[in-house]
C-alpha cells in the first residue's frame, strides 16, 4: 500500500479508533495514524496518515479547525454534550426570555484569544491519567485554563422548544479548542446552562470534509493523497534539484541560496518547510540552520509515496 494521506468523513456513533481500525483493514497495513480524533457523537473530517506519511501527521495536528455545531440552551450536562447526564434545568421563563441579541452579546467574549477551561471529560492527561477516565472513576477533576483562539463564532439558526433554545453555530478555532466548552460557557453567560447536541468538523487547515470519503464503500487506492500534496497544503514548500534531493535523503545539509525560490527572496524563512524532489516526491521536512537547510523529518525514497509514485507509475 502506498504512503499517503486519507480524508475520511466519520459517521456518528463510532469512535475515531473504530475508523482507524476499519481503514487498517481496507489499506492492508497496521501503520495508520490520525491528526486528531472526534468524539463518538461527532461527525466529519478525520485526517489519517498511511505508512511513511504518518510522520507527516505531526505537522497537521496543530492546524486550525472549522466546525458546525448545535448548542442547546436550557440545562448543563455532566459531559457538556448530549451524551452526559442532564443537570438541573433553568426555569422555562429564563430560557424563553433569551433573545438572539442576547446570544450574540454572550458570544462576543468567547471570540478571539480567550482563556478556556477544557471539559472535565476531555482526553487531557492529569498525572498520567486521562481526565475523562478520572471522572468515570468518580474523581472530581479541575483542569487549568488554556489560551486558545476562536477566530469565528457565528450563529446560523435559532429553534425554540419547551424549556430549551437550540442555536446552530459555525466555529473557526485554533487546535486544542473545545467546542463543548464553548457551549457550556455560552449557557453560563446566559444563565440558562448549555450543552452540545451536534458537532461536525468541516475543515482542518486546507483539508475539507467535502473532499473526504464516507467510511462505507471507502476506496483507499483512489482516495490516497500523496505526501507531497498533503505537505503542500500545510507547509511552505520548495522544489529541490535531483542532487539536492539525494543529499537531503542522505542526511546532508543544503545551502539555502542554492534552493529555487529561496536564493534571492531576502525574506525571513519559515520555521519549517516541505522539500520535494523534481518528481514531486516529499523528501523531507527541513528547517533553516544559518545559511543551510537541515532535515527534521525524512521520507525515504524507498517508501511508495502515493499516486505520483514515479514516471510511468500509477496515475
Amino acid at each position: 500500500m502506498n504512503s499517503g494521506i486519507l480524508l475520511v468523513d466519520k459517521p456518528q456513533g463510532i469512535t475515531s479508533h473504530d475508523v482507524v481500525s476499519r481503514m487498517r483493514r481496507l489499506a492492508g497495513t497496521r501503520k495508520i495514524g490520525h491528526a486528531g480524533t472526534l468524539d463518538p457523537m461527532a461527525t466529519g473530517l478525520l485526517v489519517l496518515g498511511v505508512n511513511g506519511a504518518t510522520r507527516l501527521l505531526h505537522y497537521l495536528v496543530g492546524l486550525d479547525k472549522e466546525y458546525l455545531a448545535t448548542i442547546r440552551l436550557g440545562w448543563d450536562t455532566t459531559t457538556d454534550d448530549a451524551e452526559g447526564e442532564a443537570l438541573d434545568a433553568a426555569p422555562a421563563e429564563v430560557v424563553a426570555a433569551i433573545t438572539e441579541a442576547a446570544v450574540l452579546a454572550a458570544i462576543m467574549p468567547l471570540t478571539g484569544e480567550i482563556e478556556q477551561v477544557p471539559s472535565a471529560v476531555s482526553a487531557i492527561k492529569v498525572a498520567g491519567k486521562r481526565a475523562y477516565q478520572r471522572v468515570r472513576d468518580g474523581e472530581t477533576v479541575e483542569l487549568a485554563s488554556r489560551r486558545v483562539t476562536v477566530s469565528a463564532f457565528e450563529t446560523l439558526a435559532f429553534r425554540a422548544g419547551d424549556g430549551w433554545l437550540d442555536v446552530d453555530v459555525r466555529v473557526e478555532c485554533s487546535s486544542g479548542t473545545y467546542i463543548r466548552a464553548l457551549a457550556r460557557d455560552l449557557g453560563a453567560a446566559l444563565g440558562s446552562g448549555g450543552h452540545l447536541t451536534a458537532l461536525r468538523r468541516t475543515r482542518i487547515g486546507r483539508f475539507g470534509v467535502d473532499e473526504a470519503g464516507e467510511l462505507e464503500g471507502f476506496d483507499v487506492a483512489s482516495a490516497i493523497m500523496s505526501p507531497a500534496d498533503a505537505a503542500r497544503r500545510a507547509l511552505p514548500t520548495v522544489t529541490l534539484t535531483a542532487q539536492q534531493a539525494v543529499d537531503l535523503g542522505h542526511g546532508k545539509r543544503v545551502d539555502v541560496g542554492a534552493v529555487a525560490g529561496l536564493e534571492a527572496s531576502g525574506a525571513p524563512l519559515p520555521a519549517v518547510l516541505a522539500a520535494v524532489d523534481p518528481h514531486d516526491h516529499l523528501v523531507a521536512i527541513v528547517e533553516p540552520r544559518g545559511t543551510q537547510l537541515k532535515v527534521v523529518t525524512g521520507f525515504p525514497p524507498a517508501e511508495s509515496q502515493g499516486p505520483a509514485e514515479s514516471q510511468g507509475g500509477e496515475a
